[in-house]
């Protein structure tokens, strides 16, 4: 057996408002959950985003808790990759620029498809590319 595809993806920021804002609005993903002071989620096609406070999350649940989530986080920036296809990867460049935030590297992979690089304000690295820079 093989997992037939990622259900979700976690990143961990500083700031939660500041995340929160920038994949909303700047990115337009719809939220789906969110608990003060710890997480946000975001619906992103068939899957979610996971949204952390790494702090919040190193801290064990009560014994008691309804959901009893094992402890998980990490320190230092992320990576997340949104699919895109060439000509949204051209209307993501411009929507991205035009909200001031910073295109770090625009590049055509050798084997095929293109990628855009930027920041979300806790300094992950974000990317939209195109699904044939893995061969799909």
């Amino acid at each position: 057996m093989t997992p037939s595809a990622i259900l979700e993806s976690a990143l961990y920021v500083t700031d939660l408002d500041a995340a929160e804002r920038f994949y909303g609005e700047a990115l337009g993903l719809a939220p789906v959950g969110k608990v003060a002071g710890r997480h946000v989620f975001f619906r992103c096609g068939q899957g979610v985003l996971l949204l952390f406070n790494a702090a919040a999350t190193r801290v064990p649940p009560p014994s008691d808790a309804r959901l009893p989530v094992p402890p998980h986080g990490t320190a230092g920036q992320g990576h997340l990759c949104f699919s895109a296809t060439a000509e949204e990867i051209d209307r993501w460049k411009a929507r991205l620029q035009a909200e001031g935030i910073v295109i770090e590297a625009d590049f055509q992979w050798p084997q095929g498809g293109r990628s855009i690089y930027f920041r979300d304000p806790s300094g992950n690295s974000i990317e939209f590319a195109e699904p044939r820079i893995w061969g799909l």
